[in-house]
């Protein structure tokens, strides 16, 4: 499991790993294989029904604004601001949109009806403070939508790595796991945002992705590409050495697959 801040540095975050939405669209894109489908901005949408026409909704962390832009089209009686701390990912996003991090919003007191929070809490140095900040915006009667993954989401890519970082480095020099998400996982969410709100409902949404190609899973891999350094492993040798292993399956199997288990945390005072 990665230290703080090795997930949370902010020149990595901001210069590397979300330059632009590369890597992000290339994570989410494994999810055209998922079983069953879950539409993630279409769930935010609807559990934003209360909130009245006129309303204001910020997406801190928005990245490439899948959720601004689901939102501007399925509620354009909305006004929808994205926030993020990566200039570059900011590019193709409609505006309004702003560089901002979210321990420092530049947003007046529960001035917003709803904040958005999408899997992007666990890149945050300091995640009580994060929290504080999003229900300092948010109005008294207003909500926080936050989502993140489950400790043993993905386990199979997980082992996928160790498995070719092992056949890679040799017998005996088994890599150390690296794990993002793991500081704002579901097991551990509601401790963080049950600090601030007093409600919290969790909508778990379990899957598995089935793909019958290599690529998928391999552009998945290669997405961490700006973490590669931490992976105690030659990166590129180990993803070809997964293409290999995850190839081979196929072929006996007819498929590679991929348990999911991620979750959206709806949060009010």
């Amino acid at each position: 499991m990665t230290d703080r801040s090795t997930a949370t540095d902010r020149t990595r975050l901001a210069e590397g790993a979300y330059s632009s939405d590369r890597d992000l669209a290339a994570r989410q894109s494994l999810y055209q294989w998922q079983t069953p489908r879950h539409d993630l901005p279409g769930i935010v949408v609807e559990q934003l029904g209360s909130v009245r026409a006129g309303g204001r909704v910020v997406d801190v962390g928005c990245g490439n604004g899948r959720y601004v832009q689901r939102l501007r089209e399925s509620r354009p009686d909305l006004a929808a601001l994205g926030l993020d701390l990566a200039p570059g990912i900011l590019a193709t996003v409609p505006g309004p949109v702003a560089v901002a991090d979210v321990t420092r919003l530049p947003l007046a007191s529960e001035s917003v009806d709803a904040a958005l929070a999408m899997h992007m809490l666990y890149h945050v140095p300091d995640i009580p403070q994060a929290v504080r900040e999003l229900a300092r915006v948010v109005a008294r009667d207003g909500v926080l939508i936050a989502s993140t993954n489950s400790d043993d989401d993905k386990a199979e890519l997980h082992d996928l790595w160790q498995r070719a970082a092992t056949d890679v480095l040799g017998t005996g020099r088994e890599p150390a796991r690296f794990s993002i998400g793991a500081r704002f996982s579901l097991e551990k969410a509601q401790a963080f945002l049950g600090a601030e709100f007093g409600r919290l409902r969790t909508i778990e949404l379990p899957s598995t992705v089935t793909v019958r190609d290599p690529e998928p899973v391999i552009a998945y891999l290669t997405s961490y590409r700006a973490w590669a350094d931490l992976y105690e492993a030659p990166f590129t040798a180990v993803v070809e050495r997964a293409r290999t292993i995850v190839t081979d399956r196929i072929t006996r199997q007819g498929a590679f697959e991929v348990g999911c288990r991620a979750g959206i945390l709806v949060c009010g005072r």
